[in-house]
């Protein structure tokens, strides 16, 4: 991440002179990219989500980078569900939940969000699935335990 961090914030002082290719194309994906991965490294460490400025991404790159870490965020809450991990996973989702708030609580056209709603939809989706599969693993977790204790 370090690198890509210098290699997107040398891109940006480059191209600083042309917004219309800084913030499009490759480099807009690229600036998603970092962001998504260093807010995934955030949420998954317990650490604060760093804001845009502190990543130095435009907001749009970065709002998209929130709703693809949901994606990510899922494989890691399912990962723990496998490994047995009930609380961090609680805490996985409780993070994507609230990076779904944040996002529906936006009201631009998807002129300014370059399609904010569509990855907003698709997060929403994804923290849905992931609440039911944490559900049916406490729920299973619970009676593997109760019979545990009556066979016992």
């Amino acid at each position: 991440m370090g690198e890509a961090a210098t290699a997107l914030h040398r891109t940006t002082e480059v191209l600083a002179a042309h917004p219309s290719v800084l913030y499009a194309g490759f480099v807009g994906d690229a600036a998603k990219e970092y962001a998504e991965a260093r807010i995934t490294a955030a949420v998954s460490a317990g650490a604060t989500v760093p804001s845009p400025d502190h990543l130095g991404v435009d907001v749009v790159a970065y709002l998209h980078g929130l709703g693809e870490a949901v994606g990510e965020l899922r494989r890691r809450l399912l990962d723990l569900l496998r490994d047995g991990e009930l609380d961090p996973a609680v805490q996985t989702l409780e993070a994507m939940d609230d990076i779904v708030d944040l996002l529906a609580s936006l009201d631009y056209p998807d002129g300014m969000t370059g399609g904010l709603r569509r990855v907003t939809d698709v997060a929403r989706a994804l923290v849905e699935r992931s609440r039911s599969d944490l559900t049916a693993t406490a729920v299973q977790e619970r009676l593997r335990k109760e019979l545990s204790e009556r066979l016992g």
